[in-house]
């Protein structure tokens, strides 16, 4: 099978950017190049990027049945019942899974 590999070049702008940022953020400039290419261009946004806080979490009860949920998993706490977690078998799914089965 063969395979046709699409590179996406830097333009003219990002290739500026790509120093300034490199310069001053000190990181590998194949990093910020990875950055440019994800649409993050500015300091700010590629330090919240690379270096993220839980306050720039979204609010988890804008999920439908929250508070629901936490009340079911308190009772089963409470109950000492087994809790079953369940998650998609990739890499972000089992790395999903062993953070929630670690909390």
């Amino acid at each position: 099978m063969t395979y046709k590999w699409n590179y996406l070049t830097l333009t003219t702008d990002q290739k500026n950017k790509k120093n300034e940022l490199t310069k001053e953020i000190q990181i590998d400039p194949v990093l910020t190049e990875l950055l440019l290419k994800r649409g993050i261009s500015s300091v700010e946004e590629a330090q919240k990027f690379l270096y993220p806080s839980l306050s720039d979490l979204h609010d988890p009860f804008l999920l439908p049945d929250m508070e629901e949920a936490i009340r079911r998993i308190e009772q089963a706490i409470g109950n000492k019942e087994r809790i079953l977690i369940y998650g998609d078998y990739d890499v972000d799914g089992t790395t999903a899974v062993s953070l929630v089965y670690k909390f």
